[in-house]
């Protein structure tokens, strides 16, 4: 589970440098001000909780356990619901769609599986880790 965690948080940082790229050059031209404020809203806390699923890949070896798989699951699903949702108020913005601005009630789900999985990373934390063998030279 480590690996794949590590996995997602790679594509989901390569992901988020080019959407910032993205919003920083390009989204201007499509969108007022306030709807790239937005934008840059949601590539932010990608990026933000790319590192913390980064984290948990790195650190589900040393405390492995059911907690920390959550952890990365609502760090994933946080990234989705929170920063997705984002990107498509932007992209209905860009498009002038109309009538399904209520999108925008996804976005606190996604806040909320941030802060589960900050939580569950912490939970962990409390838990016993995998204690490292002393190695020969160590004892000497």
């Amino acid at each position: 589970m480590s690996k794949r965690f590590i996995q997602y948080a790679a594509i989901l940082g390569a992901l988020s440098v080019v959407l910032g790229a993205f919003g920083a050059h390009a989204l201007k031209e499509f969108v007022e001000a306030d709807a790239v404020a937005t934008f840059e809203t949601g590539v932010r806390y990608q990026f933000y909780h790319t590192f913390a699923l980064l984290a948990v890949g790195m650190l589900y070896r040393r405390m492995p356990g059911k907690v920390m798989e959550w952890a990365g699951i609502f760090f994933i699903s946080g990234i989705v619901l929170f920063s997705g949702s984002l990107y498509l108020l932007t992209y209905l913005n860009a498009t002038e769609t109309v009538g399904l601005k209520g999108i925008g009630a996804i976005t606190p789900l996604g806040g909320v599986c941030f802060i589960a999985g900050w939580i569950c990373l912490f939970i962990q934390s409390l838990k016993p880790g995998v204690q490292r063998q002393k190695s020969k030279a160590q004892d000497a």
